[in-house]
């Protein structure tokens, strides 16, 4: 028997980095999984490496940032599985810029997939988890929503308010059997990582420095994230809500 033996999990930006680490994670210990992606082909790729390990995965392509397509992806899988048990609101995006050269637009775009795509997603599946009798949300948050770091303004703003909701969603919704985390990593070797590093001046460098902030020296990998998120997902986590899991290798210990 798994630790998720039987639950329904709905993962978004589950086609790659921590998602895809964790949406396999979290098969193998036995869940359902809605595969969750605005890529539709790095989500069937999820899909096709969970099946071939002989777990159970579907897919539905979203943009979290759309209300229909938030609510949409929690009726699909109610409708395949007939409930959810665990939402983990991954999906993000995380372009450079400080508050004088970000755009509008920019701004607008990443506080729309970071922070709105979590309140769209807990939106419609709570209401899901409350008629099964409890469940648990998991938020995606960051260092970055614990301290300032340079040059990516809408992206700390994002994940600032991803801890801040989580709290405050933990506080509504305790009545209900649903406990509300997030996780904040450090620098993870993910496609969203190389894309961010892809935008600056000597990426190289920068992802040297950025490893050396870990007191081990090295960026975490998606896999060791999905494993705090599973700790999550969990019963072992059970008396474990509104609370900020910092993994992230001694970064804010410093």
């Amino acid at each position: 028997m798994g630790r998720l033996s039987d639950r329904v999990a709905l993962i978004t930006g589950a086609g790659s980095g921590i998602g895809r680490a964790s949406a396999i994670l979290f098969a193998r210990e036995g869940a359902k999984v809605l595969v969750v992606d605005i890529v539709q082909e790095a989500g069937e790729e999820t899909v096709r490496l969970i099946k071939d390990s002989g777990g159970d995965a579907f897919f539905v392509r979203a943009d979290v940032s759309k209300e229909a397509d938030a609510e949409n992806m929690v009726k699909k899988a109610v409708e395949k599985y007939g409930r959810i048990d665990i939402l983990f609101n991954n999906a993000g995006i995380n372009p450079s810029g400080t508050v004088v050269n970000t755009p509008g637009e920019v701004w607008d775009k990443v506080i729309n997939v970071n922070l709105k795509g979590a309140f769209l997603g807990s939106k419609y599946a709570i209401p899901e988890m409350a008629k099964g009798g409890g469940g648990v949300v998991i938020n995606t948050a960051s260092v970055s929503g614990l301290v300032g770091t340079a040059n990516e303004i809408a992206y700390v703003a994002s994940k600032g308010g991803i801890v801040a909701l989580t709290r405050g969603m933990a506080i509504d919704h305790a009545n209900q059997n649903i406990r509300v985390n997030c996780i904040c990593p450090s620098g993870t070797e993910t496609p969203l990582l190389n894309k961010w590093l892809s935008t600056v001046k000597e990426p190289e460098k920068v992802r040297q420095e950025l490893a050396n902030t870990s007191l081990f020296k090295r960026l975490a990998r998606p896999e060791e994230i999905a494993h705090a998120a599973l700790f999550l997902a969990s019963d072992e986590s059970s008396f474990v809500t509104g609370s900020a899991l910092v993994v992230d290798g001694g970064f804010t210990a410093w």
